[in-house]
């Protein structure tokens, strides 16, 4: 999917969910070599505050990038940047459900600023603030 800039309004939102796996963890672990045992060991996550394995923090920040590459703006947008604020753990079985907010327009630079947020049920696990350059039909 693709939205020009043109078509673009204050207040405009696309969402993605997805239930995070075991395998979205290790394969995730194995991709960006974050093997943290909090991630893949239980015995040693039970240690922990959060007493059993949880999701990388960038593992549920990338469903952000999923919006942005491929429902607002999506095909052939450009990431400038992501403020990531990490709120709550995310943990297997955990149902992430991804939110981007159009809050500001450059029409002169095709920019466009997202309000971003992950939620697990009422519970905001990461919230922030992404600016991307969206495709123009000029």
């Amino acid at each position: 999917m693709k939205v020009y800039f043109e078509d673009i309004q204050l207040g405009d939102f696309a969402e993605y969910a997805k239930t995070v796996t075991e395998a979205d963890i290790l394969m995730f672990a194995a991709v960006s070599g974050d093997d943290n045992p909090v991630h893949i060991n239980q015995e040693y996550a039970e240690t922990t505050p959060f007493k059993s394995r949880i999701a990388h923090g960038m593992l549920t920040a990338s469903f952000i990038s999923t919006i942005l590459g491929t429902r607002l703006p999506g095909e052939g947008c450009i990431y400038l940047s992501q403020s990531t604020r990490f709120k709550a753990a995310v943990k297997i079985g955990d149902t992430v459900h991804a939110k981007a907010t159009v809050i500001e327009l450059d029409p002169a630079k095709k920019r466009v600023k997202l309000a971003t947020e992950c939620r697990v049920r009422d519970t905001v696990v990461l919230d922030g603030e992404s600016l991307v350059i969206a495709p123009s039909r000029g």
